[in-house]
């Protein structure tokens, strides 16, 4: 699988570098893409930095968002017409103190902030997953063989579900799938699962509650 990583900071980065040796190719992106070659080096396999023009062009079978929240309104209007019908996965959070007043709106708005990435990438087939999760326990704890973590994710239509999934498991986590992205308000910062590494079992058990 193609993946375009929009943002290469610990959550891109990271999961980047495990997507590269789980065998995919893996594109990561900068406005400078010269910056991005111990990244590159590190992750190996098929990667490569690109500018973000060129990813969109590359054509990816997915694409990453682990960019800041403020972020989103822009990426969707300069890239409108690259994303139609691509699977964008959303690991962003809207953290006021950082991305200012319209994650503030989000937060207090009857969406949540899934639900917000998909009408501003409102041609793309979007799933929410990664944002939950420790950047560290990210790194960390992935290609376990037992104890594995689980990831919560969830997801537009099948198209989305489908690839989703795939990429968390091929990483050596566990994938528990929400339902729409209309079910991922407790995922958001300071809600449910927030911040939560568990196991299947008792991620499952949180949500049910």
């Amino acid at each position: 699988m193609k993946i375009g990583i929009i943002g290469s900071g610990n959550i891109g980065g990271n999961l980047g570098k495990h997507w590269a040796k789980a065998g995919h190719e893996v594109l990561f992106t900068s406005r400078h893409p010269e910056q991005l070659n111990q990244l590159v080096q590190e992750a190996g396999g098929k990667a490569k930095a690109v500018s973000l023009d060129k990813a969109w062009e590359e054509n990816a079978d997915v694409y990453l968002l682990a960019v800041p929240f403020k972020a989103i309104d822009k990426l969707s209007e300069l890239y409108a017409g690259e994303y139609g019908n691509k699977v964008i996965i959303d690991a962003t959070n809207p953290y006021p103190e950082r991305d200012g007043e319209m994650a503030q709106e989000v937060r207090d708005s009857n969406r949540n902030a899934s639900e917000y990435t998909a009408m501003k990438f409102g041609t793309a087939k979007t799933a929410k997953a990664f944002n939950t999760i420790y950047a560290d326990h990210l790194k960390d704890k992935a290609f376990r063989d037992t104890d594995k973590l689980a990831i919560p994710f969830a997801a537009q239509d099948e198209d989305s579900k489908k690839m989703t999934q795939e990429l968390i498991e091929d990483i050596g986590f566990e994938a528990v799938y929400l339902g729409g992205l209309e079910n991922t308000h407790i995922m958001d910062p300071d809600q449910k699962i927030y911040g939560v590494s568990t196991n299947r079992q008792d991620l499952e058990e949180m949500i049910k509650k």
